[in-house]
């Protein structure tokens, strides 16, 4: 069992204040307090300096707390083994929104394959927010699309998955002007309305990271509407409403049918890992390794394990 303190440490590290801490665990501050000097004195090192009235960790005190976070995870993750010895084993998967239209239901599937006792949750959700649930133990592991603090978090690449321009007829009539041959520029898009993800959206960072690469911005385009469901911007786009920028695929059968067109720009191509993420240093790694084991043939051969 984790040692008490811990736990008080990593509540202070989420509010960094102790009133604030002391109020979450239902304990006094002067005890919060005691806490905190009883692990600086165990580690022989200050954990937190202070810049006027505010508060920040120090190196060795970000040291601390990236270890606690994943012992944390590893005591609910041991937990729920005990729990289920014997029984059916419960495994927790956050997938982001992509990776959950298109890939999660046959890895799942996969798994259970070879684990039909085992029952699986599958929290879907961006990138953001995945990576806060595995911090706070509230999920095993994780399939995302998106950036991720890869000091914090193991990992294995899943897939290279291509990031594209797509809009509907109306504005590829538009925009192609009859030159569906010639690339275009992203400068040539501006005059259109772009539909967006929200704010934690590894779909939406990526964007903004190469926008920002060649000195462009969101509030560069006409306009920009932000939605968090893919299949609502997919139906947006076929209408006429706007372009957006997704993963190939996303957007494979609607590009198929032609619903979709695909957009080439000549200063515009983009690549990006899909990827398995958990805790870094978590004891249990190789149970996670079993489900991303149990991929489809093919997956393995991308496997890029850190």
């Amino acid at each position: 069992m984790l040692d008490f303190r811990i736990h008080t440490f990593i509540e202070v590290c989420k509010y960094m204040n102790f009133t604030r801490a002391a109020e979450s665990l239902s304990i006094t501050q002067p005890t919060v307090s005691q806490h905190i000097r009883w692990l600086e004195n165990e580690y022989g090192t200050p954990l937190f300096r202070y810049e006027g009235k505010k508060m920040f960790l120090t190196e060795a005190g970000q040291q601390i707390l990236s270890v606690a976070t994943t012992m944390v995870h590893d005591q609910e993750f041991l937990r729920k083994i005990v729990h289920a010895a014997g029984g059916r084993r419960q495994l927790r998967l956050g997938a982001t929104l992509t990776v959950g239209e298109t890939l999660v239901a046959d890895r799942v599937k996969a798994y259970l394959q070879d684990h039909p006792e085992d029952r699986i949750l599958v929290e879907v959700a961006n990138t953001r927010r995945l990576t806060e649930l595995l911090d706070q133990g509230e999920i095993d592991f994780a399939l995302v699309e998106g950036y991720f603090e890869k000091k914090e978090y193991d990992y294995a690449v899943y897939s290279l998955e291509n990031y594209i321009c797509v809009c509907g007829k109306p504005a590829a009539e538009r925009i192609l002007r009859g030159k569906a041959r010639e690339k275009r520029k992203i400068r040539d898009l501006l005059s259109e309305t772009l539909l967006i993800r929200e704010e934690g959206s590894g779909t939406r960072e990526i964007l903004e990271k190469n926008l920002k690469e060649k000195n462009f911005g969101l509030e560069d385009f006409a306009n920009y509407i932000q939605i968090n469901n893919i299949s609502a911007i997919k139906s947006l786009a076929e209408a006429g409403c706007g372009i957006t920028f997704l993963y190939e695929r996303a957007v494979e059968k609607e590009l198929a049918s032609g619903q979709l067109v695909k957009v080439e720009l000549e200063d515009f191509s983009v690549q990006h890992e899909f990827a398995f993420i958990w805790r870094k240093g978590s004891v249990f790694q190789e149970e996670y390794r079993k489900f991303f084991a149990a991929e489809e043939t093919g997956a393995g051969e991308e496997e890029d394990v850190r």
